[in-house]
């Protein structure tokens, strides 16, 4: 069983950036399809972004493409979200989620779940 953790949440202003990431324990992320979800206070969780087992393949909410990017690191145990040109829509709970039994589980089909990270932008 893998162990999310969300972390580079905070309080930015419009326009600014931040990098969350999704780290991993118990096993090594590389080997699982990982996605980036948000929930806004009142509103359904909604997906943001996912990238395949091998980083080879990715896909973004029509909402945020073009300012956000998913990419796994280097130790291949994180998965990370740079985020840029916030906006105040883009305020939300990120989680992140991961699953091992697909090579891209793209919006949906992901076992494990991480707590969240908030990201607050102001106007």
């Amino acid at each position: 069983q893998v162990q999310l953790v969300e972390s580079g949440g905070g309080l930015v202003q419009t326009g600014g950036s931040l990098r969350l990431s999704c780290a991993a324990s118990g096993r090594t992320l590389s080997t699982y399809a990982v996605g980036w979800f948000r929930q806004a206070p009142g509103k359904e969780r909604e997906f943001v972004a996912a990238i395949s087992r091998g980083g080879l393949t990715t896909d973004y909410a029509d909402s945020v493409k073009g300012r956000f990017t998913i990419s796994r690191g280097n130790a291949k145990n994180t998965v990370y979200l740079q985020m840029n040109s916030l906006k105040p829509e883009d305020t939300a709970v990120y989680h992140c989620a991961a699953d091992g039994d697909s090579y891209y589980a793209g919006t949906s089909g992901y076992a494990y779940w991480g707590q969240g990270t908030q990201v607050t932008v102001s106007s």
